[in-house]
């Protein structure tokens, strides 16, 4: 009860030297409010980004993956080993018997193509074609507003019909109903048969021109090139990802009669890599952040270090006084490093509040479910309490050692 009876008396003296230099210590502790809140922010954005990540992951099937060309989440900085382009394309044939796979529920279709798109209101609008097969919509968080999706007729048949995101659809045709009327692409007429309305995403997508059309008609009616056609595979309910990629790669290696000895010309895309690169890409950014915020804590640490420096000659005779009647040095120290600690803890407080009101902006005004962190606030308080301590610790240990006798004469 003792020890926090002084601990108590030593913030409530500090507290007292903060409210007497109210605009010296707000200068002092703006480098340690920007510090904390940057941290505060960034911690949020990147725990909401990878929170709606994982969201999109699981709208996806967690146990799905992609066969590509190659992984396009790695990057070949130089010549040396298989070069994508050696690998040949992945075909709609391939992708039709991976789907007869025992581990393997289906197999959906991918090709990605830009279009000059002519409506009945005007135009020409560039638009982005997204070719996929059936089921594509089960993959895409979004519900349809209007029509329906295309069937598997259309995919067989190259049929030229179109599904038109909510964004595309108003503004091509404004206030009247698309379901059945015709525009062109590329100059091809194409039948729009539904509305889709995608969620909103981390990436905007939801206010892209985004049509999507049956495979076969982007590859027939739109001459898109095959050469970096995709195939998602949906793993069985009953197996796990492991097994049904297992399955996947031994079929197409069969497929394109490789050796035992020779490589895959071919890519397995887990999203779970998605998630991994993602994770370093964030990572370099919050580490470039953290380097930026550790500066402002610096320059405030210097900071404290001067207003406390300022505040043990400001109070000479107050430690002369003190010692004479007993203080020790002991209690002289940790009085001004309980001091600095509290100026840096309302620094942190200040940045905390800062940073809280940063993330719910980020929330408000986009879709980054942004949220502070229970231990990113535990983590900024010991920070600054440490930092405090540590920028505190020569004028506390200066103001230790002052000769009471000269204290009490100083002027």
């Amino acid at each position: 009860m003792y020890g926090i009876d002084r601990i108590r008396e030593a913030v409530s003296i500090a507290l007292d030297q903060l409210r007497a230099n109210k605009f010296r210590s707000a200068l002092t502790i703006l480098g340690i409010v920007i510090g904390v809140a940057t941290v505060m922010t960034m911690g949020a954005a990147v725990a909401g980004i990878r929170g709606k990540a994982l969201e999109g992951m699981q709208a996806a099937g967690p146990k799905n993956f992609i066969v590509a060309r190659y992984n396009y989440l790695e990057i070949q900085l130089t010549d040396e080993g298989p070069r994508w382009w050696d690998n040949p394309p992945v075909t709609a044939e391939e992708a039709r018997r991976l789907a007869d796979l025992s581990a393997v529920q289906t197999t959906i279709v991918d090709i990605d193509h830009s279009a000059s798109l002519q409506g009945p209101t005007g135009g020409p609008i560039d638009i982005h074609v997204s070719g996929n097969g059936v089921g594509w919509d089960e993959f895409r968080r979004g519900t349809f507003v209007a029509g329906h999706n295309f069937l598997s007729s259309d995919v067989a048949s190259s049929h030229p019909v179109a599904v038109f995101n909510e964004v595309l659809a108003r503004k091509v045709f404004g206030s009247l109903d698309p379901i059945g009327r015709t525009v062109k692409l590329n100059g091809r007429p194409f039948t729009v048969i539904g509305v889709f309305k995608r969620d909103a995403n981390l990436f905007g997508e939801d206010d892209a021109n985004v049509a999507w059309v049956p495979y076969t008609a982007v590859l027939k009616h739109l001459k898109a090139w095959d050469g970096m056609l995709t195939a998602m595979v949906v793993t069985a309910d009953h197996v796990s990802q492991q097994e049904a990629i297992d399955q996947v790669v031994g079929a197409m290696r069969s497929m394109r009669r490789l050796r035992p000895a020779e490589t895959n010309d071919f890519a397995v895309v887990r999203q779970e890599q998605i998630l991994e690169t993602f994770n370093k890409i964030t990572g370099v950014f919050f580490i470039v952040m953290l380097a930026l915020s550790s500066v402002a804590l610096l320059v405030g640490g210097v900071g404290v270090i001067a207003i406390m420096m300022i505040s043990v000659t400001e109070r000479t005779r107050e430690i002369g006084v003190r010692k004479a009647l007993g203080a020790r040095r002991r209690e002289i120290l940790w009085q001004f490093l309980f001091e600095a600690a509290t100026l840096t803890v309302a620094g942190c407080v200040a940045g905390m509040l800062l940073g809280g009101a940063a993330a719910w902006l980020i929330q408000a005004v986009t879709p980054i479910p942004a949220a502070v962190q229970l231990s990113s606030v535990i983590a900024a308080l010991v920070m600054a309490a440490v930092a405090g301590i540590l920028f505190g610790l020569f004028p506390a240990w200066r103001a230790s050692r002052m000769d009471p006798v000269v204290a009490l004469r100083y002027e």
